[in-house]
């Protein structure tokens, strides 16, 4: 009898983005090469409480959205959140220097833009999975 292979471990992540369709491809790309517990947020409302109450092990972010946007957003998940510490990838429409400067200094951990092929985007979360794994294992 062939040996049975371990699971691969699920990655939880929370995919911020006001637009369904936009939300359900970034979930169905990621899907198809890992094993991922996606969660779906369309406002920023709905961001921040789910930030507020499950731990993620990556969130990607649009930044234009109503309300107070995915710039408020980042900034309220980084000041006080479940997330304070979890990666987050900003993927949005804008593509300039200036705005992906901005990001990172509110404490985006990368940045993509849309529309984002499906290896760039495995690869860029993949990375920040492994970098979270790594920084997790060092502190235990």
């Amino acid at each position: 009898m062939p040996a049975r292979k371990a699971a691969e471990p699920r990655h939880r992540l929370l995919i911020v983005d006001d637009e369904e369709s936009t939300r359900l491809l970034i979930a169905h790309l990621l899907g198809k090469g890992m094993a991922l517990e996606a969660q779906l947020a369309g406002t920023c409302e709905q961001a921040l409480r789910l930030a507020n109450n499950y731990a993620y092990d990556a969130i990607l972010l649009d930044l234009q959205m109503p309300g107070i946007g995915g710039f408020g957003v980042l900034r309220e998940i980084r000041a006080s959140s479940a997330n304070m510490a979890t990666p987050i990838m900003i993927i949005s429409v804008l593509d300039d220097q200036a705005t992906n400067d901005r990001c990172i200094a509110a404490g985006a951990n990368g940045y993509l833009v849309k529309p984002v092929a499906r290896r760039a985007l495995a690869y860029a979360v993949k990375a920040r999975l492994a970098a979270r794994g790594k920084a997790k294992r060092v502190q235990h």
